[in-house]
């Protein structure tokens, strides 16, 4: 049996947890159209990527973006080197398992160095970032006002640093998608009639303690949440499908209508998740979060399910 593509990295606020419910979220056009595109303005992880375009055989074509610039070089390079990663990889593996975990932590700020110096090919920065990934405290990517990364080092026993069937697995299906490291704008010029927006961008912080969204230096804050909505309008407005997911911040103090009055126009939907990002494991746990659709799935999934048996769908568990 063929190897799953599945993320190739950890990734907070990833989204494999939600598969199940965005499926049920999708709209008619992704189910049964020919030739669909997939677009993905912020892919992060690549969760809903990778499950998407296995289940749903009628995507011909994807568009991914992320304002992250490393993170956009490592998906650059298991799409067009694979092989040549998975050398270095598996390089950095044999020499860093042996090691104690003094000589590890030494090893891994030597790698945080080289991999913020920026002194290095795409395809052997590719390389740090996924041992860092995997190496780190929590498998986080932060980075501080000047774009370093700065995530402190985790003390994995065995922590898997070459994937090699993934890496390939992801290669193969990546070879449909074009990659892009732009404003998140920028995807809808990739847009045609037949294509499925899913927009994943940096949540909205549930307090002022609980703020995890340096995934680059630029900052994602409540601005940028409105710019995103207008955005989502002009979708809408051109026919374009799309689902968003955030944060929901009525979860925390129910008369804050920041997203529902924001996404007024639209179908929004609570769903639980599990998140594991807070330090302190009492406050880990379920909470809410929003998906916001200009499609209502509800109204005609079971029927359009029966009328488009034609296309072909994979069980993706």
């Amino acid at each position: 049996m063929n190897e799953k593509a599945k993320p190739f990295i950890k990734w907070v606020g990833g989204k494999t947890q939600l598969l199940n419910d965005i499926d049920n979220a999708l709209p008619k056009n992704i189910l049964c159209k020919d030739d669909v595109t997939y677009i993905e303005p912020f892919v992060g992880g690549g969760a809903v990527l990778f499950w998407i375009l296995q289940k749903y055989q009628n995507i011909k074509k994807a568009v991914i973006n992320d304002i992250n610039k490393d993170l956009i070089n490592v998906y650059k390079t298991v799409k067009s080197s694979p092989k040549v990663l998975i050398d270095l990889l598996q390089n950095i593996e044999s020499y860093y398992l042996p090691l104690n975990d003094e000589a590890r932590k030494e090893y891994f700020l030597e790698i945080r160095d080289k991999f913020n110096s920026k002194e290095y090919n795409i395809i052997e920065n590719s390389a740090f970032f996924i041992f860092l990934n995997r190496t780190c405290f929590n498998g986080l990517y932060r980075v501080n006002k000047k774009g370093m990364f700065n995530v402190p080092f985790g003390s994995y026993k065995k922590p898997t640093i070459c994937d090699k069937k993934t890496i390939l697995a992801d290669s193969k299906l990546l070879q449909c998608v074009d990659i892009l490291n732009e404003d998140f704008e920028v995807t809808m010029n990739y847009a045609d009639k037949n294509c499925f927006f899913y927009l994943d961008p940096p949540y909205k912080p549930l307090s002022k303690t609980s703020s995890f969204n340096s995934y680059s230096k630029e900052v994602f804050d409540d601005n940028e949440q409105v710019r995103l909505s207008t955005f989502c309008k002009r979708l809408d407005e051109k026919g374009y499908s799309f689902i968003l997911s955030n944060s929901d911040v009525r979860s925390k103090n129910p008369n804050d209508n920041f997203f529902d009055d924001l996404y007024e126009p639209f179908f929004i939907k609570r769903v639980h998740a599990t998140r594991m990002v807070n330090a302190n494991s009492e406050k880990r746990g379920k909470l809410t979060e929003l998906l916001i659709s200009n499609k209502d799935s509800n109204a005609y999934k079971d029927i359009m399910l029966r009328e488009c048996s034609s296309i072909k769908r994979i069980n993706y568990d």
